[in-house]
């Protein structure tokens, strides 16, 4: 089946929507508890750091940091893993962003007028309707600006969406049947090509996240790209003996995918 990704204003009262799509169409959705226990997985202080940096915007001197950078790293390559096994709903992140160019990917938003934003999240928060104002447009704030960090894009174009939909002006049902219809439209496009597309990318994700969490390396520039036939390692590094160490990592972070290492020595 299609891949959808979910875009939300907070109060945009999506929960009816999306857990009906994902019992009728039998879709695994990918939250919050999902990726932030896979990155926990990784041991160390990336619970802490992936509790402190998710969807919130970061300072300029933690876009910078090497936390950030290494959770940025790892919540990308926990939402590819995701995609190979099929069926699955993204839930924000940037995932539209992350599945660009990926044909059978749904890409989605919701949003909501603020009054009734106020509404759901002063019950949700049990706060009154000041409080829930400035919760709501705090969050779109920093979710803006965590957006904004990883991808350099606006969350709120709605040219990065395939649909945007206003659950003030459309019904929870009607919105489930175009959703319903348009992945099932977007199945057809989930070739062999695409799929070993997200495979590569996923790879990609993969080496990259695992050179950046190692506290043994250090590649200030490290990028890692992908074909349909291969990966390529790109970075700067300051001589032979951490271009070996930096190649060895990679090589058994793609394991079975043909790897291009294309380190350059800092001049």
């Amino acid at each position: 089946m299609a891949i959808l990704t979910i875009s939300r204003q907070f109060g945009s009262g999506i929960r009816e929507i999306r857990l009906e799509i994902a019992l009728e169409l039998n879709y695994k959705y990918v939250d919050k508890k999902c990726i932030l226990s896979d990155i926990a997985a990784k041991g160390g202080k990336w619970e802490q750091w992936a509790t402190e940096f998710d969807q919130s915007s970061p300072s300029t001197w933690e876009r910078l940091d090497w936390s950030f950078k290494g959770f940025g790293a790892l919540l990308q390559s926990v939402m590819l893993s995701y995609t190979i096994d099929d069926n699955v709903i993204l839930a924000g992140r940037g995932s539209n962003f992350l599945l660009e160019g990926v044909a059978h990917a749904y890409k989605v938003r919701f949003v909501a007028p603020m009054e009734q934003r106020i509404e759901r999240i002063s019950v949700w928060e049990s706060v009154d309707r000041q409080t829930a104002l400035s919760i709501a447009k705090k969050t779109d704030r920093e979710r803006a600006g965590f957006v904004h960090a990883l991808y350099g894009k606006d969350i709120k174009d709605p040219h990065y969406y395939d649909d945007v939909f206003d659950t003030g002006v459309i019904s929870a049902e009607k919105i489930v049947t175009i959703i319903r219809e348009n992945l099932l439209a977007r199945d057809s496009l989930k070739t062999q090509e695409a799929q070993h597309l997200l495979r590569m990318r996923a790879a990609a994700a993969k080496v990259r996240a695992g050179l950046i969490i190692d506290t043994r390396l250090y590649v200030p520039t490290l990028e890692v790209h992908c074909t349909n036939t291969e990966l390529a390692l790109r970075g700067i590094v300051h001589n032979s003996d951490e271009y070996a160490r930096i190649e060895s990592a990679a090589r058994e972070l793609a394991g079975d995918v043909p790897l291009k290492i294309e380190l350059k020595f800092r001049s």
